[in-house]
């Protein structure tokens, strides 16, 4: 390859909206950057924040006295039992993610003349450059701050809460005190009818120059530059400033010597934050021989383009940037770590029943063990309640998973009658694949998985007690998110991910615990097969006699072929070309983000390269992506999340290298507007780093394993073995693939 892709993106004008504001995060705070160079505007937001409405106070349904009549009368026939199964509670959301406060940067005498606006990604720098003026922030991994550099002669800063749907009933108090040379910030939002709070903290060091306070912020004249500091606390009760106003002071150490500037002190926390951040985000890359001159093209130019290789790889690029900006104390939410407004559409919340899962997809192969830390802390701080769902709506030991999470809470109370998101069980094993993929890339089993699947694993022990006719388990209730079947409720029996959910966890439990081994995988083998319906598709309930619904936007039927290998073209190719006769007949339903990239990663492994390409097209030709390259739920950037800017990147490795534990599987859907490319970095799940380079007439993988293994490699030549040994490269060159 010759000069390889661009890592960021800029614009020429400056972000009106701030959907198209550049974002920078280190997986606690958030930054979102927007405005007019007289008016810069800082959207700061923290994972922690979000609005008590209720939610904090809910509890999950007791429904277990009532589960075994339900079964009973869902045995029976009577297809809408399910909706009597209820507390008869209305439909509680839970607490709505929201951000923090803006910091407003306004500067008498900029102008707008050769404005330039862009993004780092190897850095998380945000730069804002116009006549007179220039600024740059990121936000720190190492001291988890919001760090802004600002040049202007002419500089006033406040702190301002009025952000588009804040509450007019919050409380808010502001303070404006001097701190040595400069001044400090402080902004307190206590919520309506409830003692949960959180306060901002802006330090505002100038170099040189003088500083007056000026309600309701500071006003710099004369300097050099202009350093700020901001944190954010979400607290109960009054806070004691004190020891954070401190820490802010201890970033910027003062000397008798000669004190340390604003710029030197910017650079040096810098220098403290790009190691931590360079080395995760640099780990893998993709090249597509993209033209140059479409590269140097700025974003919003690059989006007119949705069939440009340079859009591909840098819509993977800022995937992977935003990906791991938004993760850290969780993993990213709905909209990642970022939202402008306090509406934020279904609370921001983080949706397990798709979206969270679709966006955190690419976290093992792609490199970002960040991401899966973030996932698994956001897993294990919840498992007691995951217990309590068992318990209290099941009647069972063991855990289930809640449907959307706020994450303060692992309960499950958002639920009503055409979201019976209270009968979905199979939200743990999913939610747990992606640590179960990690612990199988770097192999060796982490503690907390072992512990958290033999949990899921004791919920079906208790769960899955009712037989069928010919002795098989019955899972009674079963949904599929987010459908129903044709001919009955939306509670049903035997969905197919349910079905898939429940024998993988028990054969992975068991893969981790030898000790249960033999119980487990007895109890998996007991469930019954899927079912191929009369149009020869795999039906979304095996249960003889429930309707397939096709247009609809999940396709949760088709978790057995991802994220999971249970389907698969080679060890079981009727029932994958049954998976494939159910794409073929899925339809898009309201065009949603996510519904079009999990068709387009079941199709990667299904080896549909033109139905990969055509997915990929619905999205990159369809408006979905904002100036900032985050993205949007529906066509024509409506509904700001993250969804199709955190899964594309995992559905780019899809297409180019899959990998279990023993197969290797090269270019299984390379759709043909990417005839020639080069990634590298990628994580295989039997313990091999691999670089793959590809052109129309040869392909070449160089594979660095660190264990000894023997794996089956796959490619459009046909089946070989291999033999990896730990330490050894290992070069594969394809004639043909």
């Amino acid at each position: 390859m010759t000069d390889g892709p661009v890592h960021g993106t800029w614009e020429p004008e400056p972000a009106a909206r701030w959907e198209d504001g550049f974002l920078s995060g280190n997986g606690h705070h958030g930054a979102l950057v927007f405005g007019e160079p007289n008016d810069e505007r800082v959207v700061v937001t923290h994972h922690t924040l979000v609005r008590p409405n209720g939610a904090e106070h809910a509890r999950p349904p007791r429904l277990a006295a009532e589960l075994p009549a339900l079964q009973d009368r869902l045995l029976a026939g009577e297809l809408d039992a399910a909706e009597r199964f209820t507390d008869g509670r209305p439909l509680q959301w839970v607490q709505p993610f929201h951000p923090a406060f803006q910091i407003r940067l306004r500067r008498p005498r900029a102008a707008a003349a050769d404005h330039r606006r862009s993004v780092d990604f190897t850095t998380g720098v945000l730069r804002t450059e116009s006549q007179g003026s220039r600024s740059e922030l990121f936000v720190s991994r190492a001291d988890d701050v919001i760090v802004q550099q600002v040049e202007a002669a002419d500089l006033v800063v406040s702190l301002d809460h009025r952000l588009p749907g804040a509450p007019d009933t919050l409380m808010v108090g502001q303070s404006i005190v001097r701190a040595a040379d400069g001044a400090l910030l402080t902004l307190c939002v206590r919520y309506p009818d409830s003692d949960r709070r959180y306060t901002g903290i802006t330090l505002v060091v100038p170099t040189g120059g003088r500083t007056a306070l000026i309600p309701p912020g500071a006003q710099v004249t004369g300097a050099e530059s202009v350093l700020l500091l901001t944190r954010v606390v979400r607290h109960t009760g009054e806070l004691d400033t004190a020891p954070h106003v401190e820490a802010l002071r201890d970033l910027v150490p003062e000397s008798e010597a000669e004190p340390e500037s604003g710029a030197d002190a910017y650079a040096r926390l810098l220098d403290r934050h790009t190691p931590l951040h360079r080395t995760a985000y640099e780990r893998v890359t993709l090249d597509l021989a993209a033209d140059p001159a479409e590269r140097a093209l700025p974003g919003s130019e690059l989006l007119e383009r949705p069939d440009s290789p340079a859009l591909l790889e840098r819509l993977f690029a800022a995937g992977r940037y935003h990906l791991l900006s938004s993760s850290g104390l969780f993993p990213p939410r709905l909209t990642g770590l970022w939202t402008g407004d306090w509406a934020t559409a279904w609370s921001g919340a983080f949706t397990n029943d798709a979206n969270v899962n679709l966006q955190t997809a690419s976290a093992a192969s792609a490199a970002l063990p960040e991401v899966t830390e973030a996932l698994a802390c956001l897993i294990h701080r919840q498992l007691a309640d995951w217990q309590d769902n068992a318990r209290e709506i099941f009647g069972t030991r063991g855990v289930v998973a809640p449907p959307h999470s706020d994450g303060e809470s692992g309960l499950t109370y958002h639920f009503n009658r055409e979201y019976p998101l209270h009968l979905w069980t199979a939200g743990a094993d999913w939610l747990l694949k992606p640590l179960v993929d990690h612990d199988e890339t770097r192999g060796a089993q982490d503690p907390r998985t072992a512990h958290a699947l033999a949990e899921v694993a004791l919920f079906y022990e208790d769960f899955l007690t009712r037989t069928d006719a010919d002795g098989h388990l019955v899972v009674v209730p079963s949904y599929s998110p987010e459908n129903r079947p044709a001919n009955a409720s939306w509670g049903a029996i035997n969905a197919a991910m349910d079905l898939s959910a429940a024998r993988h966890a028990l054969l992975t439990a068991a893969a981790y615990h030898p000790e249960k081994a033999q119980a487990w995988r007895t109890l998996a083998d007991r469930l019954p097969p899927h079912r191929v319906n009369a149009d020869g598709a795999l039906a979304e309930w095996a249960r003889p006699g429930l309707d397939d619904t096709y247009d609809h936007r999940h396709l949760s039927h088709l978790y057995g072929v991802w994220p999971l290998d249970e389907i698969t073209p080679y060890d079981t190719p009727d029932l994958a070309r049954a998976a494939h006769r159910a794409l073929e007949l899925r339809g898009s339903e309201n065009d949603s983000a996510h519904g079009h990239l999990h068709h387009a990663l079941v199709a990667a492994r299904l080896r549909d390269g033109e139905r990969v390409a055509h997915a990929l097209g619905q999205v990159l030709g369809g408006d979905f992506f904002h100036a900032s390259l985050m993205s949007a739920h529906y066509p024509n950037r409506n509904v700001y999340n993250a969804d199709a800017a955190h899964t594309l990147p995992a559905v780019l490795v899809e297409m180019l290298v899959q990998s279990t534990p023993d197969r290797l599987v090269l270019l299984p859907a390379v759709p043909t507007t990417c005839p020639r490319g080069e990634l590298r970095g990628i994580r295989t799940r039997f313990g091999a780093v691999l670089d793959l380079t590809w052109s129309p007439t040869e392909a070449t993988a160089v594979l660095r394993p660190t264990r000894t293994h023997r794996v089956e490699l796959r490619t459009s030549s046909g089946t070989e073995p291999l033999y990896l040994v730990a330490g050894e490269d290992h070069v594969l060159r394809l004639e043909a693939w």
